[in-house]
């Protein structure tokens, strides 16, 4: 199953005391890279999100934002100041004493006073937010995932149209290269009795001359190794690994051979059908760019 190296995706995760929210974008690149960006209360986890991302992205250049936003229990925690309801009580105790009042004021009454019960950042502990975290993250992932499938599906649909296409072109080069030693025999003789304007002409000199031809054109081997590439590429098609570098190096060899058939040929038949070749090689190239 092929996959593209390319795509999106988005993941959450609800806690207690706040949220995460995981963005991740990948674009086709050589190798494995994976950057995140995450608020730096969290950094302890950073080579956490790596590996987890890692297990299931092989190639490309991933981008991973995880955003973190405290609920409003998670910000502030009441605290009380002792020494500001110390002296609310001496104070009511003093105002009890001369008015003749109780002795006893309601702690209630003391906490309600201004100053006396503090709202401050509360201390949320981070190590409890892993499991959350990465849970975000594979989420994203998984998202991800389904798109770069996407993608990979309708790659592999072009890419099987165009081999399809350039075998097809290479079998007629196949079958244009005897008729191009027939021709050029025909030629030879042709021009020969012009030239010899009714003299005998040496047979065993014509044989040879066409045989040094056929020798210099003969593509058989290209044309073998060529038909070995095309079913391994449609192998790496089929499997469930990640191919991209295997079918960057098939295109290479592809093109090796196209390029030696290109130079071998002396007719303007097969120079069409190599350019048209190479041309649709090219287009393959492009696209096996993106797969992962």
């Amino acid at each position: 199953m092929l996959k593209s190296m390319t795509g999106y995706g988005k993941g959450e995760a609800v806690t207690p005391v706040g949220n995460f929210a995981v963005e991740i974008r990948s674009v086709n690149h050589r190798y494995g890279e994976i950057s995140v960006r995450m608020p730096r209360s969290l950094y302890a986890f950073e080579n956490d999100v790596k590996r987890s991302v890692s297990s299931v992205l092989k190639r490309g250049k991933i981008d991973i934002s995880v955003q973190w936003d405290e609920t409003a229990a998670a910000n502030t925690a009441p605290q009380l100041d002792l020494a500001v309801a110390r002296g609310y009580y001496e104070a009511y105790s003093r105002l009890a004493k001369e008015l003749n009042l109780p002795q006893d004021a309601d702690p209630s009454f003391i906490m309600s006073q201004k100053g006396v019960m503090k709202e401050v950042a509360g201390a949320v502990d981070e190590t409890e937010l892993q499991p959350q975290l990465l849970y975000a993250v594979m989420a994203a992932v998984t998202a991800l995932e389904g798109m770069r499938i996407k993608e990979g599906e309708a790659l592999a649909e072009d890419l099987k149209v165009r081999r399809l296409q350039i075998a097809e072109w290479s079998s007629q080069v196949g079958e244009r290269t005897p008729q191009v030693v027939m021709e050029y025999r025909q030629k030879l003789k042709t021009r020969l009795e012009q030239l010899l304007d009714g003299a005998e002409m040496d047979d065993s000199r014509l044989a040879q001359e066409v045989a040094l031809l056929a020798d210099r054109s003969d593509i058989t081997e290209e044309l073998v190794r060529l038909s070995s590439h095309f079913n391994q590429f449609d192998e790496a098609l089929r499997s469930a690994e990640p191919v991209g570098r295997k079918l960057d190096f098939l295109m290479q060899e592809m093109n090796r051979e196209v390029n030696t058939i290109g130079s071998k040929s002396n007719d303007a038949g097969i120079t069409t059908l190599v350019i048209q070749i190479k041309a649709e090689m090219e287009k393959m190239r492009e696209q096996v760019q993106n797969v992962e």
